[in-house]
């Protein structure tokens, strides 16, 4: 009796064991997530849209010609819009301050084209670091921090774990692109704003633990290259040229941004989308050939006024439970110290950067003052508001003070004019926060 009982616990031990390496096998081949883990921690899909500001989307005052986007339309109405968000006036200093938490100045990169030093700690490497390693990160789409050396630099070599994108800051055309992936260039004819999408959605669906995609489009910077015409309501506009209104070209690529960015969401399984959190922002100011009033042209992508640095960004998704319009200082800098904190790293500041995550779920405020600045060959200038006055001030000295409540589009600057005492004592104010800054 003694045998029998020993050999039946010995076949149920063995069945079990076999039992379990089947389980193993069958999970390591069909990737099947672990939704134990990825429901308490929240998946990050980070949307950028470049050169694309307030006039041209939904949700703001500004412009009167609105591209169709109900997908892009849903993260805002089911979330916050904020009204407040400032940039830089161009691509690479907006994703230098967001992927370091740094100020340009602080990292040498105040315009486009410059170079994000390879020591710089990016947000990816930072959130790994603290988290051991608890995300997979991929950054899927333009990188445009390493100047224009398209040949010995690989984005994976600051700590992503995948890239595969646009290197530099444009393509030549939408339809015929270097795509570059595992460091390698390939020609792409595939649309970009496509193909992007499905590099985007690809690595999503491979992924078993929670992740964080950085997806930056393109579109709908320069050029007017019309999209396939399942994704655009512009109707059956012809081949570009400069002879015609750009503005449904510029509406047409908005459009099919939104029609992918719907298509990678439809993608998602319900327990993914009831987990993941969306950011969606423009990274500066619209081209000056399709801007809208009541922007002038010298007031949008390149310069420091509202039209070229006070950017849409919408919030929506896991953990995000105010709803509305919030009106506190945010700047790009931010996005590293929330993201950050999204992820479960207890870090409401670092370097230039203070993490917003708190207004997901309550009113509060943020900052006091915000900040941004740009630097090229024939300019310098840098400003800060406290979100009734803002201060530019120029390296040649000139400087301009505008009242953002009575002025919001700055068409009158106060400086030339007489002083009153107090506005004087807000002048002095808004001079010695920016010695702190930038000193």
């Amino acid at each position: 009796m003694k045998h029998l009982y020993l050999t039946v616990l010995a076949l149920i031990f063995l069945a079990c064991n076999q039992g379990n390496g089947h389980k193993q096998t069958l999970k390591a081949n069909t990737k099947i997530k672990d939704n134990s883990i990825s429901g308490k921690t929240p998946n990050i899909l980070f949307l950028i849209a470049d050169d694309m500001g307030k006039e041209a989307i939904s949700g703001f005052q500004e412009g009167t010609i609105k591209p169709k986007t109900p997908h892009i339309d849903n993260i805002r109405n089911s979330g916050l819009s904020f009204s407040n968000f400032w940039t830089y006036p161009t691509c690479s200093p907006t994703r230098a301050s967001m992927i370091t938490g740094k100020y340009g100045y602080r990292t040498n990169v105040r315009w486009a084209n410059q170079i994000l030093s390879p020591s710089e700690l990016i947000l990816q490497k930072y959130i790994n670091n603290k988290t051991k390693n608890k995300y997979a990160t991929a950054l899927v789409g333009k990188w445009h921090l390493s100047g224009l050396d398209a040949t010995s630099i690989n984005p994976e070599s600051f700590g992503l774990d995948y890239y595969a994108g646009i290197f530099k800051g444009s393509v030549k055309d939408y339809y015929n692109w270097p795509l570059m992936e595992n460091g390698m260039n390939k020609t792409c004819t595939e649309y970009t704003t496509t193909k992007l999408t499905s590099l985007a959605t690809d690595w999503i669906e491979q992924q078993e633990k929670p992740w964080f995609m950085w997806l930056a489009y393109n579109a709908p910077h320069t050029p007017f290259h019309v999209p396939p015409s399942e994704m655009h309501s512009q109707g059956n506009i012809p081949e570009y040229n400069s002879e015609l209104n750009p503005i449904p070209y510029f509406m047409a690529s908005i459009e099919a941004m939104d029609y992918q960015i719907g298509r990678l969401l439809n993608s998602l399984s319900e327990a993914d989308k009831e987990n993941t959190i969306i950011i969606f922002i423009g990274d500066n100011g619209t081209e000056p050939v399709v801007t809208q009033a009541p922007y002038g042209k010298n007031q949008v992508k390149r310069n420091l006024y509202q039209g070229g640095i006070n950017m849409p960004m919408f919030i929506s998704g896991k953990g995000v439970t105010r709803k509305g319009i919030d009106n506190n200082l945010i700047t790009s800098s931010d996005m590293f110290a929330t993201i950050s904190e999204i992820t479960g790293v207890d870090i409401p500041e670092i370097n230039d950067s203070k993490s917003f995550k708190s207004l997901f779920t309550k009113e509060d405020v943020i900052r006091t003052y915000q900040y941004s600045e740009m630097k090229n060959d024939t300019k310098d200038a840098w400003t800060i508001s406290n979100g009734t006055y803002k201060l530019m001030v120029f390296g040649n000295g000139n400087k301009e003070i505008y009242n953002l409540n009575d002025d919001p589009y700055e068409k009158n600057n106060l400086i030339k004019a007489t002083l009153t005492p107090s506005l004087q004592q807000v002048k002095t104010e808004l001079e010695q926060e920016l010695l702190k800054i930038r000193n």
